[in-house]
């Protein structure tokens, strides 16, 4: 597990060491560690709880601390992954109705056919009570950022440190990231993505647009090319954006073969499934260096859930770029807001963490001038926290490939300093952890 608190703050591995202090119990389930961060695992000591409602075993209460070790009542690694994979959806799907899959199946046959003021409404009806979900929190969760903290923080205090260095989440010192991603899900939309991209060269941002290679429209190399030189880039988005890619593994592989083809030939290096349907263990088929189709918390999807993190992560190879903020269709539709104050909050509790801002903001649906003037209005305010707090707002490829590199990055601690060793290490900053008013602090060197 001390890999994990090393490989998300690039630390040197000596400063986390951590151990499980008994047997685990049988049985996964929900529990808390301090007052903010609700975990789903198995439990030493205690026992788990089948819901995240309600008051909650604190594992903190049995932390102990002895000779720079920490024993820990979990196993950190495992709480990761049942979050960041969400494996902890599982015991909920247990719970779900046949019905669903023929609701779902009767949905995606006719949902070309049916205008958007009609499919809106019966989304509507499939996401009742979705504000009455306790977890993942909305509207934004960093419960995996925050549940990394707080071991870190225990580190510091364990080993009675004053600092532990570690390289910085973003080059050059950026305090947050943001990426702007269009689906484009139609004919209307794909004729739109001109007058798209001019609206966000004129604030300086250039976007991923997810491009659906078969039935929705004729994706040509004149269009595809349109995309490549004006700076922009092309992603694949589903095969045919029928919302069945995950239904069945066979077909599933069928599926992802043509999928992984036209990532070569688009030259995309970039994955998104449609309406955000996912399976992450079925990742490792995708042959594609990142991939963008896990919501941050699915309250507003189809599928529900959320990977409970503002930071990429790895999923084998594959790295994922979680979406962190609320689809402008969802947006529009769902929450009937045509402001960008969700936007605006998401962006602050995001930032607090240091994290990744992510954006879906489809051509299709911002034709008209009151949709239009909101979307205007969130580049406008990225490009001002672009100049004003240094945001770095780069494409999603650049993302992955700062990542990429970052990790296979190792800080190098010295007599006279620390400096940070690997390949594009001259845009990585060192920076330090450290203990302030009781909670753990993160800031750049001096």
């Amino acid at each position: 597990m001390d890999n994990y608190i090393a490989q998300y703050y690039r630390c040197p591995e000596r400063y986390v060491q951590f151990k499980v202090d008994d047997t685990l119990s049988g049985e996964s389930g929900y529990f808390s560690f301090g007052s903010d961060v609700v975990c789903f695992g198995q439990l030493c000591r205690d026992q788990p709880s089948p819901t995240p409602n309600g008051k909650l075993g604190n594992a903190l209460n049995h932390v102990v601390s002895e000779g720079g070790d920490t024993y820990l009542p979990f196993d950190a690694s495992q709480v990761a992954d049942n979050l960041r994979y969400e494996l902890y959806t599982k015991a909920a799907a247990r719970g779900t109705s046949i019905l669903d899959s023929v609701w779902s199946n009767l949905y995606y046959s006719v949902r070309p056919l049916l205008p958007v003021a009609v499919r809106k409404h019966l989304q509507k009806a499939w996401l009742t009570n979705w504000d009455k979900q306790h977890f993942p929190q909305w509207p934004v969760d960093s419960t995996v950022d925050r549940l990394f903290g707080q071991l870190l923080h225990l580190s510091i205090k364990s080993q009675n440190l004053k600092q532990i260095p570690f390289i910085w989440f973003w080059p050059d010192g950026a305090p947050s990231c943001a990426v702007m991603t269009h689906d484009v899900e139609t004919m209307q939309g794909r004729d739109f993505c001109t007058t798209v991209m001019d609206l966000d060269d004129a604030y300086g941002i250039k976007a991923s647009i997810s491009v659906v290679p078969e039935l929705r429209y004729e994706v040509t190399k004149e269009y595809l090319d349109s995309i490549w030189k004006r700076g922009f880039e092309v992603c694949v988005q589903d095969l045919n954006h029928d919302g069945h890619l995950f239904k069945d593994r066979e077909e599933y592989l069928v599926r992802v073969e043509k999928i992984n083809a036209y990532g070569k030939q688009y030259g995309a290096t970039g994955f998104r499934s449609a309406v955000l349907y996912r399976n992450q263990l079925w990742f490792d088929q995708l042959q594609f260096s990142y991939d963008m189709s896990v919501p941050n918390v699915a309250h507003l999807e189809p599928q529900r859930g959320g990977c409970c993190t503002v930071m990429p992560y790895f999923v084998g190879d594959i790295l994922e770029l979680p979406v962190t903020t609320t689809q402008d269709y969802a947006l529009f539709n769902y929450l009937n807001e045509y402001s960008i104050d969700l936007w605006k909050r998401q962006i602050e509790l995001i930032m607090e963490q240091h994290g990744l801002i992510s954006f879906i903001v489809h051509p299709d649906y911002i034709t008209r001038p009151r949709e239009w003037n909101v979307y205007k209005s969130l580049l406008a305010h990225l490009a001002q926290l672009r100049d004003e707090k240094k945001l770095w707002v780069p494409l999603s490829g650049e993302v992955d490939r700062w990542w990429r590199q970052r990790a296979k990055m190792t800080i190098v601690e010295e007599q006279h300093g620390v400096r940070i060793e690997g390949e594009g290490s001259e845009r990585a900053r060192v920076a330090y952890a450290t203990e302030k008013d009781g909670r753990l602090d993160v800031s750049l060197a001096p």
